[in-house]
């Protein structure tokens, strides 16, 4: 917007409130504009609430912001009845169904879901007095944060099983499954000492590299069918069968998309995922990409389950040598790509450490789905806890 400056006077939006941090973010007005738009600053203790597409969250402004204006996409709840606890009414339409439920009701647009002051005003509360809602207040604080330290343990086990998950790659399929087996320097930086008896091969030299392509939108011809096409959402699992958009066999034939085949790899070469991982996938079935993947196709030297580990497991030193500098989007450099030496153990050992792999990674994913489950429920108990609070249906201070 031509009134936006470099400093001044924050301007808050949906962002802030839908994240809970009013620190983000670099959106400025300058003194005219914010003197202009006085009626929009927003304050402490004041409620914002969201107004269009993710509409009718709330947060309560925190003290100590930096001085701003809201805009157009959020609504200000400015509590002139003390009787009613900023904190209390948040909860409240955060988390409660029957104020949830008037909310959708009354928000549905042709569009976009949204809302306006009018249909904020309408809402009905059920509020009890002032030091009942501080008592409920005082106990959802108390809860929640026994809640929120157990999901924080959690969180971190997992970050400790991906740091174990990714070490174990890396002992693998660089330095063998053999302890005891003799070493020597690779000369590759990233690699360091590599078997005695591994060879190393540009990857230009045993892999077949593939694209792909986006057909026509506006053909309908196109879409629909039954052949899996592949774009970066669909990267989130070891082997690729399904996805969420499908091309036909016209498309296929008239579009710059290519059938991969079954055992190809598959990376994203271009995302803003590529700033700290590089997504990596096995074909399970015949396929096509968009534009933003290639396929490493490989032949008879290397196993595709043996490079799929590879790659992933030395993530963080190939984003180094692969990243495209100055591209306006992040992006892997396929020619970097094609000249990178690669260890190659003979075909028997690199069965066996995907075999290995294949079997201990398994075991840690199935531990990380568990505690992420945990996780889950812990969430839903504490919205849950919160609803049931905030509505009257628990007895917090063994009064009732």
């Amino acid at each position: 917007m031509e009134f936006m400056a470099q400093e001044g006077f924050k301007v808050y939006g949906q962002e802030h409130v839908i994240a809970r941090d009013f620190r983000r973010g670099n959106k400025y007005v300058d003194k005219a504009k914010f003197q202009e738009l006085a009626t929009c600053e927003i304050r402490p203790n004041d409620l914002v609430v969201t107004m269009m597409g993710t509409s009718g969250r709330c947060a309560v402004v925190p003290e100590g912001i930096e001085r701003g204006i809201m805009d157009s996409h959020l609504l200000r709840v400015r509590l002139a009845d003390w009787d009613l606890d900023p904190k209390y009414l948040c909860l409240l339409i955060n988390n409660s169904s029957y104020v949830r439920d008037q909310i959708e009701t009354e928000g549905k647009g042709a569009i976009m879901h949204g809302l306006n002051s009018s249909i904020i005003k309408s809402i009905l509360l059920a509020v009890p007095p002032l030091i009942e809602q501080q008592i409920i207040l005082a106990f959802l604080d108390r809860e929640t944060t026994k809640i929120d330290a157990l999901i924080a343990k959690k969180e971190r086990v997992i970050e400790l099983l991906q740091e174990k998950r990714t070490a174990l790659i890396t002992q693998a399929v660089t330095k063998g499954l053999d302890p005891n087996v003799p070493m020597r320097d690779s000369g590759v930086e990233w690699l360091g000492k590599i078997p005695a008896h591994w060879g190393l091969k540009r990857l230009k030299r045993i892999v077949d590299f593939r694209g792909g392509g986006t057909p026509s939108k506006d053909n309908l011809d196109y879409w629909f069918g039954d052949i899996p096409w592949v774009s970066p959402k669909d990267m989130k699992v070891s082997v690729v069968v399904d996805t969420e958009e499908k091309i036909t066999p016209q498309a296929v034939r008239e579009s710059a998309t290519n059938l991969i085949p079954l055992g190809a790899v598959l990376i994203v070469v271009r995302s803003g995922i590529l700033i700290h991982t590089i997504p990596v996938t096995l074909t399970g079935r015949e396929l096509t990409l968009n534009q933003d993947l290639k396929a490493l196709i490989p032949r008879s030297d290397i196993l595709p389950k043996y490079l799929f580990f590879l790659i992933s497991g030395r993530q963080k030193e190939l984003l180094v040598e692969w990243k495209k500098e100055g591209a306006t989007v992040e992006s892997l450099e396929m020619d970097l790509v094609a000249q990178t030496q690669i260890p190659l153990p003979d075909e028997r050992e690199q069965e066996a450490m995907s075999a290995f792999l294949a079997r201990e990674t398994a075991k840690i994913d199935s531990l990380v789905i568990k505690i992420r489950e945990a996780i889950g429920r812990l969430k839903e108990y504490r919205t849950a806890l919160i609803s049931a609070a905030v509505t009257g249906k628990i007895d917090v201070d063994g009064t009732q």
